[in-house]
């Protein structure tokens, strides 16, 4: 009975870090790419390499790299997150502001 418990928290725990290495990579890559270093962080690039290794390592459960990727993910999610969110004025964007609506702004009349 322990080990089923045991082994289902380590499954928990494993999907877990797999869904916030998912998350940091995919809004990695939404980010403007100049909005990195506008925020004082590693390149984009860097940022996707680093998230997307850590994709992998916690699929495999490769232990001490996935220590490293839970690292580098909380990293990302509570210090560039933040910054490239103050830089670029919130989240992702593909332009204009966020009163636009599918026809250009909306003027309330």
């Amino acid at each position: 009975m322990a080990e089923g418990v045991q082994s289902n928290l380590l499954l928990l725990i494993t999907v877990v870090l797999l869904a916030m290495a998912v998350f940091a990579f995919i809004d990695g890559a939404m980010r403007r790419t100049d909005a990195y270093p506008a925020a004082g962080k590693q390149t984009k690039v860097f940022w996707l390499i680093i998230l997307g290794l850590t994709i992998p390592v916690n699929y495999f459960q490769i232990l001490f790299l996935q220590i490293a990727g839970l690292i580098a993910t909380i990293v990302y999610i509570v210090d560039v997150r933040p910054a490239l969110k103050q830089v670029t004025g919130g989240g992702p964007r593909w332009g204009g502001s966020s009163s636009d609506g599918p026809y250009g702004p909306f003027n309330g009349r």
